[in-house]
Order: C-alpha cells, then structure tokens, then sequence
C-alpha cells in the first residue's frame, strides 16, 4: 500500500498535471481575493479576516479535483493495468486507499502556500494581530476536510467508468449537488419537514458551521462519514469489476 501511495504521488508530481492543479489553485485564488475588485476581494472588506478566501476556495476545488482525481481507476480500466494490480498481493481497499490518500496529499500540498494570505492579513490587521487566528485555523481545517471529502466522491466516479472525460464530469456533478444542490433543493421549502434534514445532509451547511470558526463533533463525523460513504462504494464497484 505504501509503495502504490508512493507511486500515485510521484505521478502527480512528475507529470504536469500535479504542477497544472496547485498553479491554477494558488494563482486563481490571489487573483480573486488580492487583484480582481470583486466581492471577493480581501482589501475590500475592510475586515481581517479570511471568509472570502473560504467561500472561493470550494468552488474552485470542486472543479480542480474531479480533474485529478478522474484518471485514478477510468485510467487503470482503460488501459487494462487494473488488472496487474489485482495480481499483486495487495487487498482492493488497500489499492483504493493509496489512490485516495495520494489525492488528499496533493490537495493539501496544493491549499499550503494559501497560508501566506493568512499571514498577509494577520499583519494587515489594524492593529497588527486583530484577525481571529482561530477561526482561521479552525476554517482552513474545514477546508482540508472539504477537499478530501471531493477527492472520496471523485475516485467513486473514476471508479464506475473507463472514460476520464465522464468520470470528471461525473464528479464535478456529484461535489456540487452534494455541497450546493442539496442546499438549495432544502431552500425551496416544497417537501415539508424534510427541507431541515435535505439541508442538514449537505456538505455546504456542516462547512459554513466550521467557517464561523466552530469546530463542532458532529460536522466532523459527518465529513468522515461521506469519505467513507463513497470510499465504501468505490469498493462494492472494484469488487464487481474483479468478478
């Protein structure tokens, strides 16, 4: 498992496509809070804090990460090696595992130089040292948890399809249903009590919980319980593709 975790990693890094996902990342990202005079813009809140780094953040990764994410098994079933690792004495979920964490290394090493625009607003605060660095960590945790939860969801659809192309667009839908869809199909208050609950069940609604710098047990367990949702999913469809 560790070699194969290894061997995912030194893919990302020694193709373009790891150094593609952190460049668009990191410099879609400043462009937006330190460049673009848009809502987003750190300088124009007047605030020092981080929000609307966090609120950007989601949007851009639900798109990048069904994109690196699309090649883990569509790939393997396309070019047969699937079948080379089922040789190897190594379990189906410890194979699914190496790809998975391999994905939510590359996720963190891409959001890491985001914290220099912590630290540039840490020291832009007036005074120096007003922003709340807590609710900074605690929201840049949320966000790690965030991204892993998308790296789970798009390995489930990589998993179910030999095609990269539908595999992404698979998982692109699949994160945005599950952080934005499920929300706004909660808000159009139409299926009675259920609208609480359908809102509650998404990724949008646990996340903004940890934005406000609260980090809460059960908006943890629920990341944990979508990763291992769709991870566990991601097993049923490697068992029947070995049958």
């Amino acid at each position: 498992m560790g070699a194969l975790y290894l061997k995912e990693i030194r893919s990302f890094l020694s193709s373009i496509i790891g150094y593609v996902f952190m460049l668009i990342f990191v410099i879609t990202c400043w462009l937006f809070l330190w460049v673009i005079n848009d809502d987003y813009n750190l300088l124009n809140g007047g605030v020092a804090d981080l929000l609307p780094y966090y609120n950007l953040a989601p949007l851009i990764l639900l798109i990048l990460i069904p994109a690196i994410t699309m090649r883990s098994f569509a790939d393997e079933r396309k070019t047969g090696t699937i079948e080379l690792l089922y040789t190897r004495p190594i379990s189906d979920f410890s194979i699914l595992l190496a790809k998975y964490l391999a994905g939510v290394t590359l996720v963190v090493i891409a959001l890491l130089p985001t914290l220099t625009f912590y630290v540039s607003m840490h020291f832009l605060g007036d005074p120096v040292g007003v922003m709340d660095d807590g609710a900074a960590i605690t929201s840049f945790l949320g966000l790690i948890l965030l991204g892993a939860s998308f790296v789970a969801i798009g390995i489930f659809a990589s998993t179910i399809t030999s095609n990269q192309i539908v595999a992404f667009i698979v998982a692109m839908f699949l994160c945005w249903f599950a952080f934005s869809g499920l929300s706004l199909l909660g808000s159009y208050a139409t299926i009675a009590g259920f609208d609480s609950v359908i809102r509650y069940a998404s990724l949008d609604y646990h996340y903004e919980s940890i934005k406000k710098g609260v980090l809460i047990l059960s908006d943890l367990v629920y990341f944990f319980s979508v990763i291992v949702f769709f991870l566990f999913a991601s097993h049923n469809v490697l068992n029947a593709i070995r049958k």
